[in-house]
């Protein structure tokens, strides 16, 4: 069947594209290799195309590959699997089949027994002369044959009122509800149910706000330079930018390490940005955290642009240049599988210059039937918080060691 192996072949290629085993692309997608090696050989093809299409998009696949992808797929499938042929309805006597909702005559038989049709009464001849009014029947009386006597009748008794009956109606409501309570004991008023929480996604996830390569970062603080202590350690940059106020300046660097809690993969389907505040730039101090630094490897990331209307997390590659070659990390593709061996970092460079935006990350998953979205905060589960600079701010400053104090760019050259 041509089609089945033109598909397997697409599927071969997007493996061989991509660089990893079956085994490997299995656990992302939390299917057995040989599942898959099945679907690459031509010797199976998906019920549906919910797989093979994530298997498209880890493979680096872009969106008119994976609608090519699916085609492919739909004729294989059409191919191995042909759709079966409508069954015939039954055939009536006038040779016609009944489909649904089509009723067939009752086929000629004798009439049902029942009770005897009654004889049909003669209409008057409306030219007879009037003859003497028929004599009443009388309703049969006791096994005696002899007619009961006729009663007098029984006058009706005086009506009430209507609001008589009204209050008579409200009281009587009254005692029954009363007895119910003494007969009934134990049959109160039934308790509110409270709503059940959520149920706890199938993972875990830890936060951490980093320094660009562990040295360079700003911060905005509403303090003058001679209030602000010189700056921390990045393992106490949090403690530190608390006690000041301060927020991030222009760049906010988030780490989310995300693990399964058992050896059932969690697959994470996306990774999305929700702003929930903004305001104009801070007209605060600006501190620098270094002179500026670099390291040899700069690892994948997402980034996001907050000055954008609706802000997209971007998965960027990376690239290592501690070797004598470098070479290129590929980039984070969803959808993507967890486990609690196999847990996997979340690295997010978030840049502000026109706004002071507050903002969350929400990740998208789903594991054995169930689905859902967390929303990731800072450590205490608030919004990030990442602010541009206000036009006319004082110029950046940095922390001379030599002198003991917070200098701009102008004063670095100038004695002690």
């Amino acid at each position: 069947m041509a089609e089945v192996e033109v598909f397997a072949a697409r599927v071969r290629g997007l493996k061989e594209r991509d660089g990893r085993s079956y085994e490997a692309l299995g656990r992302r997608l939390g299917v057995s290799a040989s599942t898959l090696h099945r679907y690459g050989s031509g010797a199976a093809v998906p019920e549906s195309f919910a797989v093979v299409g994530r298997l498209a998009r880890l493979c680096g696949a872009d969106a008119d590959e994976v609608r090519e992808l699916e085609e492919l797929w739909r004729r294989a499938d059409h191919v191995r699997r042909p759709p079966a042929a409508p069954a015939a309805g039954p055939v009536t006597a006038g040779g016609t089949g009944a489909g649904p909702g089509r009723a067939t005559a009752n086929p000629p038989g004798p009439e049902p027994a029942g009770d005897p049709a009654p004889a049909p009464v003669a209409a008057p001849d409306p030219g007879a002369a009037p003859g003497p009014a028929p004599a009443p029947v009388a309703a049969p009386g006791p096994a005696s044959g002899t007619a009961p006597a006729a009663e007098a009748p029984v006058p009706a008794p005086p009506r009430r009122p209507r609001k008589v009956w009204l209050v008579l109606g409200a009281v009587a409501g009254v005692v029954a509800l009363a007895l119910g309570a003494v007969l009934l004991p134990g049959r109160g008023p039934e308790p509110r149910q409270p709503a059940e929480p959520p149920a706890a996604p199938p993972f875990t996830y830890t936060v951490a706000s980093l320094w660009e390569n562990g040295c360079g970062h700003t911060y905005l603080a509403d303090r003058p330079p001679a209030r602000v202590t010189a700056p921390p350690l990045p393992a106490d940059a949090a403690r530190w930018a608390g006690a000041l106020g301060a927020v991030d300046g222009g760049q906010t660097l988030v780490r989310v390490t995300v693990q399964g809690k058992g050896p059932s993969a969690v697959v994470l389907h996306g990774l999305h940005v929700r702003v929930v505040g903004r305001a104009r730039p801070l007209p605060w101090e600006a501190y620098r955290m270094d002179e500026g630094c670099g390291g040899a490897v700069t690892p994948r990331r997402f980034t996001v642009d907050l000055d954008a209307p609706r802000p997209l997390a971007r998965s960027r590659s990376g690239y290592d240049a501690s070797g004598q070659e470098g070479r290129t990390i590929p980039a984070v593709s969803f959808p993507y599988a967890v486990t609690a061996a196999e847990p996997e970092e979340l690295l997010v460079s978030a840049r502000a210059a026109g706004c002071d935006c507050r903002w969350f990350l929400e990740l998208e998953w789903s594991a054995q039937g169930r689905s859902g979205v967390v929303r990731i905060g800072g450590p205490g589960g608030e919004a990030f918080r990442t602010s541009g600079r206000a036009k006319g701010s004082a110029p950046v400053r940095a922390y001379d060691t030599a002198k003991g104090r917070w200098i701009t760019g102008s004063e670095s050259g100038q004695g002690g």
